[in-house]
């Protein structure tokens, strides 16, 4: 079977970084001002933002290892946006207000980038931006959507023509494409590993292998309860994800663990600079897209599909290579040599739960899939809350936790899935004729 998603040190990131630190366990009884429950990047970003401000004592608790979820198994891609699409988030919130919630997106890809500089974070960023390909060959149907994002949302990708395109990336597989040129592409596990250093460099505290068991509140306070200590803290931050179980039940009843997998090639030399002619990061335009960018060793890390199961290793493996070899057949000869997956956490509106729970007991989870930027935009919402400013917070309330419905929204999710991958290849079959 695939343990990618049950031992982080399966990872592509993990394999290229064998001196990847570890952080000690929390042994005792201690005070903090704000416990953060996960240590993935909704929860580091938190801290982050929490100590910039000198609010502290600060404590973050991790079950596993920092960024074992998500947080260090993903693509890496740090562009704008939520889960969510542009035209659904308009269509719920309006359309000024969507752009406003839009544009701290990409106030928070650029707090990525500022903080990696500020705290020194040795990432392998790579700049240029973020190319979507169009997979069906539809110029006036990306025409259409870059003018509509212009003009409705305030964000200004750039149209690359299709022959272009084919000379930035090396396939003839896609059409047109749009460049996020404000976006780039790094290494989450060394961003979040650089983020804990940060936060106890500030006065912050970090721990591993301290798995919440029970929270309580105690006058005016909660009791946040693991193996081998507690802590005391005037307020508390539930940053799990699909990674439980998560201490609030109506958290966790909202969540749905998505699956989906990455795989990285061995280390292709010139060949990887001829394949991506730039320091672009790329994915396409269908539901379940593929995603991929060279890393700095020369490494394709490859990514998509999605599912609710967890299939063995070597049909993910075949799934991936054969994905990968639609786009690259020139890569017919070229070795996989990590292959994982990775769970993330949906909720049924597309959102994440950005919020209060209860006095004094926060959330910030539930990213689906699309979490580098918006965790870091959760963060500074979070922290100007804590601080007395909760107007941003506010207007995530209408996104609040709706049941998902366990193993019946699972198989629902599955159905959809397939249903619009069957849309997908009905569209790529029209082009293909």
């Amino acid at each position: 079977m695939l343990r990618g998603s049950g031992s982080a040190g399966e990872t592509g990131y993990r394999a290229g970084w064998p001196q990847c630190p570890a952080w000690p366990g929390l042994d005792g009884d201690r005070d903090a001002e704000v416990v953060i429950v996960g240590g993935g990047l909704a929860g580091l970003n938190t801290a982050a933002s929490l100590v910039e401000r000198g609010i502290g004592p600060v404590m973050v608790l991790e079950a596993r290892e920092l960024a074992h979820g998500a947080s260090g198994r993903n693509g890496g891609f740090v562009f704008s946006g939520y889960s969510l699409s542009p035209e659904a988030l308009a269509r719920q919130v309006g359309p000024d207000q969507a752009r406003r919630m839009l544009a701290w997106t990409i106030d928070g890809v650029n707090r990525v980038r500022a903080r990696a500089r500020a705290w020194a974070i040795d990432c392998d960023i790579r700049e240029g931006g973020v190319i979507w390909a169009d997979w069906f060959g539809d110029r006036d149907r990306l025409k259409g959507r870059q003018d509509w994002l212009r003009r409705a949302m305030g964000l200004d990708w750039k149209l690359i023509p299709g022959e272009e395109l084919a000379g930035m990336v090396a396939t003839t597989r896609y059409g047109d494409g749009l460049l996020e040129s404000g976006a780039f592409h790094y290494d989450p596990l060394r961003y979040a590993q650089g983020l804990a250093r940060g936060v106890t460099d500030r006065g912050g505290a970090v721990f591993e292998h301290s798995p919440v068991t029970a929270i309580e509140p105690d006058s005016g306070c909660w009791i946040v309860h693991t193996p081998a200590g507690r802590v005391r803290a005037r307020r508390v931050v539930l940053c799990g994800g699909a990674y439980g179980p998560f201490p609030a039940a109506g958290i966790r009843r909202a969540i749905l663990p998505i699956r989906t997998y990455a795989m990285t090639t061995e280390p292709l030399g010139d060949r990887g600079k001829d394949l991506i002619r730039g320091p672009w990061a790329v994915y396409d335009t269908r539901f379940a897209f593929d995603y991929y960018r060279v890393l700095t060793d020369t490494r394709l890390l490859w990514g998509g599909r999605i599912s609710v199961r967890e299939p063995a290793e070597k049909t993910v493996r075949r799934w991936l290579r054969r994905d990968m070899l639609r786009v690259f057949p020139q890569l017919a000869d070229v070795e996989i040599e990590s292959c994982w997956s990775g769970r993330m956490g949906y909720t049924r509106h597309q959102m994440p739960l950005l919020g209060s729970v209860a006095p004094g007991l926060y959330t910030s989870t539930g990213y689906g899939g699309h979490g580098m930027a918006p965790t870091a935009l959760g963060g500074e919402v979070l922290a100007e809350a804590l601080a007395g400013r909760p107007d941003r917070l506010q207007a995530f309330a209408p996104f609040g936790p709706v049941r998902a419905f366990g193993a019946l929204g699972m198989a629902a999710a599955q159905l959809t899935y397939w249903g619009l991958q069957l849309a997908d290849g009905v569209r790529a079959r029209r082009r293909a004729g």
